[in-house]
């Protein structure tokens, strides 16, 4: 991974996060997502994030009628507004490799070009767990000079998979969610506030959710909405409801996420001091790996 300037470093980002329904078909998703890309550039952010696989969906009786070359031209669509509107674009899409898929997330940059992929690594419901296998990098990038990561919905559950890129210096932690389960289960989650938990209060880091709303087409699940952007104390700055497709947009003030505590964890105990830099350097040299 290329050096940042710390020179060309911008001190503060504007983030849109769009919440989108999860089991909809690839053509829609499409529609959807350039909408999306156009109304935040619009806003004036530079970034904006969409819910995990949110081009493919996460409805895998959908995903497995889809062809490589339909995801690809989505894709590339999307690389195209990207660059049409000059806007860093997160999305998601299931790649379906020789065995099995993988759940990846697109950094695309502002020229429309693939500046970075990631692969979920930890699988999550019945669907995924038969279709998908987990990839092998952690995630570690630059916005505009500010070194970020990615963790996709069930990850955020693993704190090693985004404590150690901010370990070497990210200060925001960008997380695409499809929180669906059955009925009954998103509400206790919402009760418990167990969809995504916030990982300000134990890294003073940003964090930016966009998670999923809607009903699969049988009425048997759903998604708990909430997407939310927080700052690195843990206070939303911007949230969503549960129920309906929308954006939220926060101003991200990059000198609040000092990694305070990070910095603490990686002097002690002082026994595994000397464990932290091997390991943030090994993850750095595969941080520009092509998910396989």
């Amino acid at each position: 991974m290329s050096e940042h300037n710390s020179v060309n470093k911008a001190q503060s980002l504007q983030v849109s996060c769009i919440q989108m329904h999860w089991a909809k078909p690839l053509g829609f998703n499409l529609e959807r997502t350039l909408h999306y890309i156009k109304a935040a550039s619009e806003y004036g952010s530079r970034v904006v994030l969409f819910p995990e696989t949110n081009l493919t969906s996460y409805y895998f009786p959908h995903i497995i009628q889809q062809t490589p070359g339909d995801v690809q031209a989505a894709l590339d669509r999307v690389r195209g507004a990207a660059a049409e509107h000059g806007i860093w674009t997160i999305v998601g899409t299931a790649r379906k490799t020789a065995d099995r898929y993988l759940n990846i997330a697109h950094v695309i940059d502002p020229r429309g070009n693939v500046a970075h992929e990631y692969a979920k690594v930890h699988m999550a419901g019945r669907d995924e767990q038969k279709y998908c296998r987990g990839g092998d990098k952690l995630s570690l990038f630059e916005i505009d000079g500010i070194l970020c990561t990615l963790v996709i919905c069930r990850d955020g559950r693993h704190p090693e998979l985004y404590r150690l890129p901010a370990m070497a210096g990210a200060q925001i932690l960008f997380q695409p969610s499809c929180s669906s389960d059955e009925i009954e289960a998103v509400c206790w989650k919402r009760t418990a506030g167990r969809a995504q938990q916030p990982v300000g209060p134990n890294t003073r880091m940003f964090h930016c959710v966009a998670n999923t709303i809607g009903e699969s087409p049988d009425g048997k699940q759903t998604s708990s909405g909430a997407s939310f952007i927080r700052e690195p104390g843990g206070i939303p700055l911007a949230q969503a409801g549960y129920y309906a497709e929308e954006m939220i947009t926060a101003v991200l003030d990059l000198s609040r996420a000092d990694r305070s505590y990070i910095l603490d964890s990686l002097k002690n105990p002082p026994f595994l001091a000397k464990y932290w830099p091997r390991m943030i350097e090994e993850m750095k040299q595969r941080a520009d790996a092509k998910p396989e």
